[in-house]
């Protein structure tokens, strides 16, 4: 979104309040948002940064429930377990994002002031933000206001997809008329058996438009069931747009980074990267020498991310590279987690598992390493390939989603595949394309042909200026009154008068 104010558009995200918010302030402005059979007052607290406008919508519902007292997570009481009232909290989020670009006057930017007015863009995220179109169409344009606002629906993992009990489609203050949008029948028991409700279905059906966060991703989920995740067929009938992601060059940036030993850029790099990579080794506990291929693993440890299927390699790489030392980095699943420290404890010279959150030594791993191991079963679009290769860590990466449209096979990494999607099974298959992978990147190590590798990885503009301009491109063909394109190189662009409100 800064990209996008830096092209000159006015730009407030809305998101709920879960926390007491460094310089987000009480705007004192209120509204009666209507919740099942009764209304709720929501709160409006603001900041401006970067540009932007941010919006935090404050009710019990997300604070009490959420902060520091309780220890309980944003969507559940425990990781897989969700709230009871989860529609309503999120019926409230989109409610309270129809009202904030109407309600609020807003005088930070030096370019525009006063409220965003009816003449906007909503972009919604993921299914949490489903009904919004609905709300907009039922609440709003059915009166005469925001006669012209447009909707533009992203999708950022088809695998969440808030399906709820049929019977609680009242609970959502709709008509009658958007039930079919939201009507889905599958065969899982949860959270109820049969017949149920599915807020990604209505979103993508009701938005204006539906985008994606790669192109290889947008093909993938309208293939079949198995990657679309039963939606494959309404994508077919909508249409959908896959643009890449970017990524923040400014947290992550070795040329600038507080967490690594030596700092570098991309005339430094092979040189700084191994004196990295032994500070990483002494770090860890694992032989410092720069000369052992130093293979990394970062991500959450769920099933998505293939942690299993990289645990299962590793006694198969063991056998066929003479030497090489793994870093493990992750935290989540128990199960996983017990799997990563298996690893450790068989090969206790040659791995190191570190099963917590810790950003700082991901800085590091990011610099030190040789080689990062991407096993992604799927993979919308990844950050942890770019963030890799703006430190000129090539990946080896599963052939999905966004590592796709990311790395080039020979110039920035490897690519092991397309892994299998089921995430109750470790595949043999798998196993060894993982592992025949990294062997394959490992004796490109230390070679001139690595050393362009490196080059290569960090010499892209892995920044969010591509990507916006492609969005901005995406949401002035929607037609919104006062919407013109950015003036490219500006920092702000005033003549740009098109407004992006995104809950």
């Amino acid at each position: 979104m800064q990209c996008m104010q830096a092209n000159g558009h006015r730009v407030m995200v809305v998101s709920p309040r879960y926390d007491q918010y460094k310089d987000a302030w009480d705007t004192s402005v209120v509204s009666e948002i209507k919740m099942g059979d009764r209304y709720e007052t929501v709160r409006f607290f603001h900041c401006y940064k970067r540009g932007v406008d941010r919006v935090f919508v404050d009710h019990p519902l997300f604070l009490e429930r959420v902060w520091g007292k309780t220890e309980e997570k944003i969507y559940g009481p425990d990781a897989g377990t969700d709230y009871r009232d989860n529609q309503l909290r999120f019926s409230l989020l989109c409610q309270a994002a129809l009202e904030a670009p109407r309600i609020l006057s807003l005088n930070n930017n030096p370019y525009f002031s006063g409220p965003y007015g009816e003449d906007v863009v909503f972009v919604c995220n993921d299914w949490h933000t489903g009904p919004l179109s609905c709300y907009l169409k039922s609440n709003y344009q059915s009166h005469g206001i925001y006669r012209d606002a447009k909707t533009a629906f992203c999708i950022h993992n088809i695998s969440y997809q808030g399906r709820f009990a049929f019977s609680d489609y009242p609970e959502l203050n709709l008509p009658e008329r958007f039930k079919s949008s939201f009507d889905f029948i599958d065969g899982y028991e949860k959270p109820v058996e049969g017949r149920k409700i599915n807020w990604m279905k209505a979103g993508i059906l009701e938005a204006d438009r539906v985008l994606t966060v790669s192109p290889y991703y947008a093909e993938e989920l309208i293939s079949g069931i198995a990657r679309g995740c039963e939606l494959d067929n309404i994508m077919r009938l909508t249409g959908i747009t896959g643009i890449v992601n970017g990524m923040d060059v400014s947290e992550w940036d070795p040329s600038r980074d507080k967490y690594i030993a030596v700092k570098y850029d991309v005339s430094t790099a092979v040189e700084a990267k191994a004196l990295n990579k032994e500070a990483l080794q002494a770090e860890v506990g694992l032989p410092v020498d720069r000369n052992i291929p130093l293979v990394a693993f970062i991500g959450r440890l769920e099933e998505q991310k293939g942690p299993d299927v990289m645990a299962a390699a590793i006694p198969q790489l063991m056998e066929m590279v003479e030497d090489v030392q793994i870093v493990l980095l992750g935290t989540g699943k128990k199960k996983f987690e017990r799997m990563l420290m298996s690893a450790e404890e068989k090969f206790p010279g040659k791995v190191r598992a570190v099963v917590k959150f810790n950003a700082a030594l991901a800085h590091h791993i990011m610099a030190g390493a040789d080689v990062l191991a991407v096993t992604s079963r799927f993979e919308p679009c990844g950050l942890i390939q770019l963030q890799g290769m703006r430190y000129g860590t090539p990946c080896a990466c599963a052939s999905t989603g966004g590592l796709v449209d990311t790395i080039i096979e020979g110039k920035t990494g490897f690519h092991m595949g397309r892994l299998s999607v089921d995430c109750n099974v470790v595949e043999p298959a798998d196993v060894k394309k993982v592992a025949t992978t990294l062997q394959r990147a490992i004796k490109v190590v230390g070679t001139p042909a690595y050393e362009e590798m490196v080059r290569n990885c960090m010499i892209q503009d892995l920044s969010w200026k591509g990507p916006a301009k492609n969005w901005e491109n995406v949401l002035l063909s929607l037609g919104v009154a006062g919407g013109e394109p950015g003036v490219e190189g500006e920092e702000i662009a005033p003549l740009a008068k098109e407004n992006v409100a995104a809950p």
